[in-house]
């Protein structure tokens, strides 16, 4: 039944102004959507023309960028030189080596993170903006502007297959294949300088001692050689034999924990707990080494304690011991010196390129032709909305 709306206005006019809708004409059904938009095709097809004539005319004039992206293999850090050390001395091969315990025992569970971060900081990046004059190619006027828009096209990720990506974006393909090598050549000129300044502190640090070492044993080589001429003694018994071994390994362990604390000290806090635990074991060392110099019988071993040798044989024995323990320590710090040399020689792990950046041949972006696409199928849309929505206002009749 036609239902019919009356003007609030009771006069002739008001009432000839009123509107008559069919209960039918309300309903919008799926065929009626499709007759509205048949009848508007010409206008839907116009718009899909243009806009794709816009759209495209858009994507052409969006300056083209390319990717380039250099692959490496993450260093992987040896010690060598401590499992040589570990074999001539018998101290564990744990002990030592600060940086190695920074990149497993100190928080970074991937080494490639520290290579990643070097990769990103503010060093490398001046020195690329320096040497490609990125700051007039990028049109700034101040470096950290570059250096943001630099970070900005720079992507350098690792995965599970320690394989770090450096990836480059620039509107010049050649440029973006330049950048990403000189990455690499950035990372290895950076981890040259870190590894050889650890290096260098390092044989440093066993070249002082090792000159203190040779003035003490050439003092208690000097000291035996009295004690000979005063005792007559020339060769001590078994027993101190043992207690000589026992010194000298007690002070070539707590020598080579003094040079893990000095290391550790330069990059932790003493609040640090492997930096304490090393340092315990330290004092315990000493301690040991204290008691067994001191005469006193040290739980678990089974030499007859100290005091209980003769007088004299123990004058001997303590200055014979001086010389071998001096001995062993000069002999265990000149492999340390030597193993130190050989690291600083070797310098940084080399960096190994898997795959070197060369010139891309397509653009990466931008996506023209999806650009189109997108743009056509939104326009379409929201006139097509428009037609349905203004085409029940074309049905009212009075």
């Amino acid at each position: 039944m036609p239902t019919t709306l009356y003007n609030s206005d009771t006069s002739p006019a008001g009432t000839a102004a009123a509107l008559v809708f069919d209960d039918r004409d309300e309903e919008i059904s799926v065929s009626g959507l499709l007759d509205t938009l048949a009848r508007r095709a010409r206008i839907i097809t116009w718009t899909a023309v243009l806009a794709a004539l816009l759209s495209t005319s858009i994507a052409f004039l969006i300056p083209p960028e390319y990717t380039a992206e250099a692959v490496i293999l993450t260093p992987q850090q040896s010690q060598p030189s401590l499992s040589a050390l570990a074999q001539a001395t018998g101290v564990s091969p744990a002990l030592g080596l600060p940086g190695l315990a920074l990149l497993s025992g100190f928080g970074i569970r991937n080494p490639a993170d520290l290579y990643v971060g070097i990769l990103e900081s503010r060093t490398i990046a001046d020195a690329l903006i320096s040497r490609f004059h990125l700051r007039e190619v990028y049109g700034d006027d101040y470096t950290q502007r570059a250096r943001k828009r630099l970070a900005r096209r720079t992507t350098i990720k690792t995965g599970k297959d320690t394989l770090i990506h450096i990836q480059v974006d620039d509107r010049d393909p050649k440029r973006a294949a330049q950048l990403a090598n000189a990455y690499v050549d950035e990372l290895s000129r950076r981890n040259t300088t870190v590894a050889l300044t650890e290096a260098s502190q390092r044989r440093l640090f066993f070249e002082v001692q090792l000159t203190k070492e040779k003035e003490l044993l050439a003092n208690a080589e000097n000291a035996l050689r009295d004690t000979q001429q005063f005792t007559g003694l020339v060769e001590p018994a078994g027993q101190a034999e043992a207690l000589i071994r026992s010194a000298s390994q007690l002070h070539a362990e707590i020598l080579t924990k003094e040079a893990e604390v000095a290391g550790m000290r330069t990059y932790v806090a003493d609040e640090n707990p492997r930096y304490q635990m090393v340092a315990r074991e330290l004092s315990a060392l000493r301690s040991e080494l204290a008691k067994l110099e001191a005469g006193e019988h040290v739980a678990g071993t089974p030499e007859v304690p100290v005091e209980k040798l003769p007088q004299a044989a123990l004058a001997y024995l303590r200055k014979y011991r001086d010389v071998k323990y001096h001995e062993g320590l000069y002999e265990a710090l000149s492999k340390q010196y030597e193993a130190a040399r050989l690291d600083e020689a070797k310098a940084a792990p080399l960096i190994q390129v898997i795959d070197t950046a060369v010139v891309p041949e397509k653009r990466s972006w931008p996506p023209r032709t999806l650009i189109v696409l997108m743009s056509t199928f939104v326009s379409v849309l929201l006139v097509s909305c428009c037609i349905v929505i203004c085409g029940p206002a074309t049905r009212m009749r009075p």
